[in-house]
């Protein structure tokens, strides 16, 4: 089984993919990942994570000079935002908000450099694939608000932030030492 991947029109190297569903009156299956799908390749070190979060709440922006993540709801409803901090990148400092349900049989995947988070407009269950390990050093972030990103969340109201997010710097703040760096 290969799924339908779309390259962002927005960000380059950020694929959607409409994963081939296969039912019948008693359900519905999907194969969720294979690692020949993704363009950043091979996939040596895998995690998978699950990741529960409360109506109203925001994740975010995370971003990695190691690590590509591989995002698929299982339920509920998120929006992705997205932000290009790669200043090789031919779309360097685009943003790109997508919506992801759990009824859609959508992954979306997330090269390193991507500014990364999602707002979770319903109760929601993500399930995301990384290709290396947990490391606290390549675990960055930048604001989620910031104006300079020019990101949509759509949110109404104040989301539910945890202490670190809300700690994130506006990208006119990142220190360059942490921005990414090509072939890092």
């Amino acid at each position: 089984m290969t799924p339908q991947g779309t390259e962002s029109e927005q960000i380059a190297d950020v694929y959607t993919l409409d994963l081939q569903v296969f039912g019948d009156d008693r359900g519905r299956f999907s194969e969720m990942f294979r690692d020949a799908w993704f363009p950043q390749r091979p996939w040596k070190q895998t995690q998978v994570n699950r990741s529960h979060s409360v109506a109203n709440t925001l994740r975010g922006l995370h971003y990695h000079h190691k690590q590509a993540d591989y995002w698929h709801c299982l339920a509920g409803t998120l929006r992705v935002g997205l932000y290009d901090l790669r200043s090789w990148s031919p779309t360097y400092g685009a943003s790109q908000t997508i919506d992801v349900s759990g009824e859609d049989f959508t992954g979306v995947f997330i090269p390193p450099g991507i500014a990364h988070g999602f707002y979770s407009v319903t109760d929601l269950t993500l399930i995301y694939v990384v290709d290396n390990y947990y490391d606290g050093a390549d675990e960055l972030g930048v604001a989620w608000n910031d104006p300079a990103l020019g990101l949509d969340w759509q949110i109404p109201g104040t989301p539910i932030l945890s202490e670190r997010d809300m700690a994130n710097p506006l990208l006119s703040a990142l220190p360059q030492n942490q921005l990414p760096v090509q072939g890092k």
